[in-house]
């Protein structure tokens, strides 16, 4: 077997249902948002600071939310960096610049914007030599505070004195707005919204150390937008996806030597038991040799070879497990179709 699916290959589960058992494989899937190929270099740019007309409006929006405006702009900074730091790693793009020299303005208060006019897309990317712009459309957190009281005793000079602890919990949700503008199509290549959490907490005697502590979490914050710019990165970025596959182990000593051949590791000696089981006289047990044949061609990364088998499976004898395996294996072609469009652009110099 081929190394890359000896590292692909990895759980067998130790329970098996009745004829089956189940395994699992890793599968690499198509980045969500495909770019066209003439995208190679991009700009990032931060327009999630409120405008001055809206300003009365957000600074509300801050007040009901516990945030502040310097609270904000750190996040949304480390936002932008993380999804800039993070497409350097693609080789797809000849360069990411991020635009921290622009102006830009939108409603605030933790609102999706409106688009960008492409007359102001098209100067941007004109005068800095981008083919497209990834923009953090909006950076907002909500915090909510609950504080709960509970007694306790102090020692002073050997005298145990009743007091009461004040516990702070602080649950915030950090969310960002996304776009991808290409001018040369003038086309919104995507939007997309992230949300996640932080939770934190807060003991003291005096309730305003307590409160003081939590409103001081801007690390956290900055911690988190840098995740949710590396997260939106991800979007134009192939991942791996773990996925499980039930395979034939009943019906003769055969299957039960080709399963144990399976689990350690030895998918070669099994595949051998499985294509000769594919032969057999009965029926039942040749279909169930022609399915774990596409099993085999599927972990050996050969699909048209899975979709035979499954196909001969099902048509020949009628195995129940080979017709939504037939769906699975199209849909994984497709997949692959379209992941080998995004390598061939990441390839191109």
């Amino acid at each position: 077997m081929k190394n890359r699916w000896l590292i692909a290959l990895i759980a067998l589960t130790c329970c098996s249902c009745g004829s089956t058992s189940l395994m699992s494989l890793s599968v690499l899937e198509p980045a969500p948002v495909t770019l066209p190929p003439n995208i190679k270099t991009v700009g990032i740019i931060d327009r999630s600071k409120a405008s001055d007309e809206n300003k009365v409006i957000d600074a509300m929006h801050k007040a009901v939310s516990l945030e502040s405006t310097a609270l904000v702009t750190e996040g949304a900074k480390a936002s932008v960096s993380g999804l800039a730091d993070e497409l350097m790693k693609n080789n797809r793009f000849t360069a990411v610049k991020p635009l921290a020299n622009l102006d830009l303005r939108t409603f605030g208060a933790g609102v999706l914007p409106s688009s960008l006019a492409w007359e102001t897309v098209e100067k941007i990317c004109r005068e800095n030599q981008t083919d497209a712009l990834f923009s953090l459309e909006f950076f907002d957190t909500e915090s909510k505070m609950k504080v709960a009281a509970s007694s306790t005793a102090l020692n002073m000079g050997g005298a145990s004195i009743p007091a009461l602890q004040q516990q702070m919990n602080m649950q915030t949700f950090v969310k960002t707005g996304w776009r991808i503008y290409d001018p040369s199509t003038r086309t919104i290549l995507d939007e997309y919204m992230i949300t996640k959490e932080i939770q934190l907490s807060e003991r003291s005697l005096n309730p305003l150390a307590a409160a003081s502590a939590l409103a001081g979490r801007k690390e956290g914050i900055k911690q988190v937008g840098t995740q949710s710019g590396q997260a939106y990165a991800c979007r134009v970025t192939p991942y791996w996806l773990r996925v499980s596959r039930y395979y034939y182990v009943g019906g003769n000593g055969d299957f039960k030597v080709a399963q144990r051949m399976a689990q350690t590791g030895n998918w070669d000696g099994a595949a051998k038991i499985w294509q000769q089981q594919s032969n057999n006289p009965n029926g039942k047990l040749a279909g169930r040799g022609c399915y774990n044949m596409a099993i085999i061609c599927e972990i050996n990364g050969d699909l048209d070879g899975a979709l035979m088998w499954a196909q001969k499976a099902y048509e020949n004898y009628n195995v129940p497990l080979a017709l939504s395996y037939v769906n699975i294996l199209h849909n994984r072609k497709a997949n692959d179709a379209e992941l080998k469009s995004q390598n061939a652009v990441s390839a191109t110099p």
